[in-house]
């Protein structure tokens, strides 16, 4: 039989005498269940952002983009991309042209990122058919180059597709030399008709115009160089592979980025954000064990002639110190798993019903994300657990000082 487990129970669970440290212990349990609730709730929040970052970006986003390692650009040639089109779990090869470009409509003004795109981009789904909320999805159709604007930017330009009178004018910057005066040599000019209208997360509906590859290389200037080249892998490829075996093949000129690599700042920041709520989740633990620490500390003055009767039993001091920190083992075990048991019903009501709304009229989606995930779990139990031991130990320690006679 486990001694301090049956001592530790009795203590906890005893019918026989109802008195303040009872209700003590009761306040422990509630204590630090909500605040394990409340520590669910706040990971899940954290975890639900991170995976909705993720499906906004990853609707645009390539699975695997490559850069130069230095400047913004890179040539590329047949070579390069039957190199890059031989790595296994590559299904295709996207070329981009990406630049900053000034856009013109009837009489507004927009400062826009171009991005140029090969032919094969529309037959990739990267923008899904249901993400065109006016016109088509269409870069070419009759030898006629469409450009797909973004919301934000088609809002700002007040372009109305059904209005071929007025088209779609961009003009970019070139690096001219110092001296020259004819103003017309400062700047390319082209224009475009634009073919529809995309909306997918506000970062991007606000900055892209899409054009095709050929236009932007004719517009920016780029002949033979690109920005990017945007890999899209096979069904059931390995990402981590994939790209490990892009980086032995391309070699240390060029940067291959995943997913979350391509917005690296803005998942350190999401990172950093639930790690200091991590800590701040320990804290709140540790101030919720208070209770738990008077309440031992009552329980071993108040049990002082139990204390002597199991000393006199041939009870040594380790034993004595085991029953007491199983003593508040108990108690933050019970609160932990209510805790839990309430933080995950919580986040399924919301994932289900969605009852806190983002407050935003414009946002995404209408409820708060949130997701559960069974690091968080383990995470607050072992936290818990070993805060509670720690905790335990001083009036564990004073209870094994208290076997006297004097006490019987």
């Amino acid at each position: 039989m486990n001694l301090p487990y049956f001592v530790a129970k009795r203590y906890l669970f005893s019918k026989r005498k109802k008195n303040f440290i009872n209700v003590i212990s009761i306040i422990s349990v509630v204590s630090v269940a909500i605040i394990t609730a409340a520590i669910i709730v706040i990971l899940s929040i954290f975890n639900g952002l991170g995976d909705l970052l993720r499906s906004l970006n990853d609707s645009f986003d390539p699975e695997i983009k490559i850069e130069a390692a230095l400047g913004k650009s890179f040539p590329v040639n047949e070579v390069l991309l039957k190199k890059v089109q031989g790595v296994q779990g590559v299904e295709a090869v996207t070329e981009v042209i990406e630049d900053y470009a000034f856009a013109r409509y009837n009489q507004a003004n927009q400062p826009v990122t171009i991005k140029g795109v090969s032919d094969n981009f529309i037959t990739q789904q990267r923008i899904p058919e249901d993400k065109i909320i006016d016109g088509a999805l269409k870069l070419r159709d009759n030898n006629i180059n469409y450009a797909l604007i973004g919301y934000g930017v088609g809002a700002a330009l007040s372009i109305d597709l059904r209005n071929d009178f007025f088209p779609l004018q961009l003009y970019y910057v070139k690096n001219v030399k110092a001296g020259s005066l004819d103003p017309s040599q400062m700047y390319t000019q082209k224009n475009i008709t634009p073919g529809g209208i995309f909306s997918i997360v506000q970062n991007f509906d606000e900055r892209y115009i899409i054009v095709p590859l050929k236009f932007a290389e004719e517009l920016l200037n780029y002949g033979n160089k690109r920005t990017a080249l945007e890999i899209k892998l096979k069904k059931g490829a390995d990402v981590t592979r994939t790209q490990r075996a892009l980086k032995d093949v391309l070699g240390e000129s060029f940067k291959v980025l995943n997913s979350e690599e391509q917005h690296e700042d803005l998942y350190r920041v999401l990172h950093l954000e639930k790690f200091f709520a991590s800590i701040a989740s320990v804290i709140l633990l540790i101030i919720g064990s208070i209770n738990i620490y008077f309440n031992l500390m009552m329980l071993a003055i108040d049990k002082k002639k139990d204390i002597s009767v199991l000393a006199a039993c041939g009870a040594d001091a380790g034993l004595l110190k085991r029953i007491f920190i199983m003593e508040g083992i108990l108690i933050a075990l019970i609160g932990t798993v209510v805790g839990l048991a309430a933080g995950a019903l919580i986040v399924f009501v919301q994932q289900k019903y969605g009852l806190v709304s983002m407050g935003m009229e414009a946002s995404v989606v209408e409820g708060y994300p949130v997701q559960l995930k069974l690091t968080d779990f383990l995470y607050v139990s072992g936290a818990m657990l070993l805060i509670t031991t720690l905790i335990s130990s001083r009036p564990a320690l004073l209870a094994s000082r208290f076997a006297s006679v004097q006490n019987l």
